[in-house]
């Protein structure tokens, strides 16, 4: 008896693969998407405006570039040195309407008009915080002396920390204040050679710019404060 053979039907329909002599399948890459040449514009454009924005922005209240210009912080700094100024701490505590008040040794930079007679305008100064708000600072006999309620009998700032080990003294002057709220006392570390709290009074925290971090030139020299 004769059998018929027959083939089954699929609904499903083949594509024959066609390989490479080595038996791969040749890739199938998608399309390129050409960008449109306005929005290309448009993205360089707004590169170029953010960068020089976010510059600014950062001088203003996170950090800036100086130059020491004259002796009167020797032999801690010396003339000609750059510096990097951190500006973040007074940038927090304006946004958070607080005072601004740096740590005891620190060094800060901060504006002062009509420093003597002979040197008036707006000047940007840099100088060591001696003394802090509430605090009597003297003078006397070539020696500078804090009081506080920590130190009802009085101490030397000049030789309490690792920091001011390079003061060139002593300190001349003859000085006996109650640094107010809101104020600080200042002094260069070249105190022979130094306008500073001596010459013109306590400076207004208002005045500060921000504190010294880092010395990045001469290279030789660099270092954090």
């Amino acid at each position: 008896m004769q059998q018929d053979h027959t083939i089954p039907q699929s609904d499903e329909q083949y594509t024959p693969s066609f390989e490479q002599p080595n038996g791969d399948l040749e890739p199938q890459l998608p399309p390129e998407k050409k960008r449109h040449p306005i929005r290309s514009f448009l993205a360089n454009f707004g590169i170029l405006i953010a960068a020089p924005l976010i510059a600014l922005l950062l001088i203003a209240f996170v950090f800036q570039s100086y130059e020491v210009d004259g002796p009167s912080m020797q032999n801690t700094l010396q003339d000609k040195d750059r510096l990097v100024v951190l500006k973040l701490g007074k940038t927090i505590a304006s946004a958070r309407n607080k005072d601004y008040i740096p740590d005891r040794y620190s060094i800060i930079i901060f504006h002062k008009g009509d420093i003597t007679e002979l040197e008036s305008g707006d000047r940007q100064l840099v100088k060591r915080v001696i003394a802090l708000p509430g605090e009597r600072v003297t003078v006397q006999e070539g020696v500078v002396t804090v009081y506080n309620d920590d130190h009802p009998n009085g101490f030397n700032p000049d030789t309490k920390t690792e920091s001011t080990k390079d003061i060139k003294g002593p300190t001349q002057g003859n000085i006996d204040l109650t640094v107010k709220s809101g104020e600080l006392f200042v002094l260069g570390d070249n105190r022979n050679n130094s306008s500073d709290s001596r010459v013109f009074g306590t400076i207004d925290n208002s005045s500060v710019v921000g504190e010294l971090a880092l010395r990045i030139f001469p290279f030789s020299s660099f270092k954090s404060f």
